[in-house]
């Protein structure tokens, strides 16, 4: 925005400059134009004034000194015309007028004979060579007798308006110069607010989806328009966030606060064993007591994520090798339970991970969890650990069902059972949670479907 609002300025300034200079410039050429005329047009006239009595006693060549001398000191040369067009003196001392455009001299000569004043002519331009030639007809008692033409050159003048041009073309690179100055400064404060809320905007979802407040845009200079924007933006962000606490907050409440009711109906479930002798209520006792125990997981998985959710951007640095060894070694008699094989190449001796506190087990427990209850009896489930650069990359691969292709994306929304899977007990977390982690911690999560079936989950995570 900041490159486009400057462009219009530019071209504003742009426009303004040349749309004063270029008629300016004009103007000037057309000064020294009507200055040059008026100078030749007043010794035209005079010298056709001395050219009367000449001309009535019949002897012209009496004019001749006079314009010999005018020649050499102005430079100016100087024909004499008939009523007929034919020269009859010059100041060059020729009769034919030697040396003078007989084409340039023709048009003037014949608008004067015709006994119309002299006009300026074409305009004065530096490029232009043009001499400036004057016909002024001779009356004698209201008849044009004669013609009197001067042909004066315009070196001089051409010269003068080039160098004025020049200085104008500076003055104009200086104007310029001295508007981008002003320019610049005033469109970083107008578009000041207008960055602090670009930087704000793209921080506002990393800020509330990690728990942590909200970085304020405050008053960041610009228009008092702008002003109000940013804090309207601050008071917007305050609200989110704090709905958004409060949302997790409840979550993690409503959980930690039903775990004591739960864990009273487990034990008064339990202490009914027994008690109960009619077969349909024993059944029904049963399944009270799983579904209990499905509730209790439950409400564990929400508060891994509300713990999750919450950890805000506190890292801490664990040993990848360490925690994997620990991890596997506890699911491991989980794994023997089902007749699973739960393996681990973890080469990456003394790597650590920067993750939140506790997170890389919940990762490792999520993710072991779904692939021993998916796996089948027989097969394995694998634990590698790799890095590359500054990044480590952590996957859990199983020899499950696994899942189509276009389920994929969505396997990470909370509470997703893909439809081939309702019969496994599950709440549809444990990928959720392994997300929000690999979020806080700066890292991403990837699932993808290898050769031999099963699924694989990759975690990437940055060292340190």
């Amino acid at each position: 925005m900041r490159v486009r609002l400057q462009g219009i300025v530019v071209t504003l300034v742009a426009l303004l400059v040349f749309g004063l200079g270029i008629p300016l410039a004009l103007s000037i050429a057309g000064s020294l134009k009507q200055q040059l005329f008026l100078d030749r047009l007043t010794d035209t006239a005079r010298l056709a004034s001395l050219a009367q009595q000449p001309l009535i006693d019949n002897r012209i060549s009496l004019l001749a000194p006079e314009l010999r001398r005018y020649t050499e000191v102005y430079g100016v040369r100087v024909v004499v015309v008939n009523q007929d067009g034919a020269a009859v003196l010059s100041s060059l001392g020729a009769a034919n007028a030697a040396g003078i455009d007989r084409a340039a001299i023709e048009a003037p000569v014949n608008e004067a004979l015709a006994g119309r004043p002299p006009e300026p002519g074409s305009p004065l331009l530096p490029w232009a060579g043009d001499p400036l030639v004057l016909a002024e007809p001779i009356l004698i008692d209201g008849e044009v007798r004669g013609v009197v033409v001067t042909e004066s050159a315009t070196d001089h003048a051409r010269t003068l308006l080039l160098w004025r041009w020049l200085l104008l073309a500076a003055g104009a690179v200086v104007a310029f110069g001295l508007a981008l100055l002003v320019m610049l400064p005033v469109v970083r404060w107008t578009l000041r607010p207008v960055r602090r809320l670009d930087e704000a905007t793209g921080a506002l979802v990393a800020s509330v989806v990690s728990g942590r407040e909200a970085v304020p845009v405050g008053e960041s200079g610009g228009p008092p328009e702008l002003r109000q924007l940013g804090r309207s933006f601050d008071r917007m962000a305050a609200s989110v966030s704090e709905a958004l606490a409060a949302q997790r907050a409840f979550v993690a409440d409503a959980s930690h606060q039903l775990r004591n009711p739960l864990t009273a109906l487990k034990i008064r479930l339990g202490n009914l064993d027994g008690q109960v002798g009619d077969e349909t209520a024993a059944a029904d006792l049963e399944a009270a007591r799983v579904d209990a125990q499905r509730l209790n997981e439950i409400l564990d998985e929400l508060l891994s994520m509300a713990r999750a959710e919450s950890a805000g951007g506190e890292l801490v640095s664990e040993d990848l090798a360490a925690v994997v060894a620990d991890r596997v070694a506890d699911w491991s008699v989980v794994g023997a339970a089902r007749e699973v094989a739960l393996e681990s190449e973890v080469d990456v001796p003394g790597a650590r991970v920067q993750v939140p506190p506790r997170g890389l087990e919940v990762v490792l427990d999520a993710l072991l969890d779904n692939a021993l209850k998916f796996t089948a009896a027989g097969t394995s489930v694998l634990v590698t650990a790799e890095r590359t650069g500054g990044r480590v990359t952590l996957a859990v691969r199983d020899h499950g069902p696994g899942l189509r292709e276009q389920e994929l994306a969505r396997a990470v929304d909370r509470f997703w059972r893909s439809t081939a899977h309702q019969n496994v007990p599950g709440s549809g977390l444990g990928l959720a949670i392994v997300r929000e982690i690999a979020r806080h911690s700066g890292g991403e999560l990837r699932l993808s479907l290898p050769e031999g079936g099963g699924l694989r989950v990759e975690l990437e995570l940055p060292a340190g």
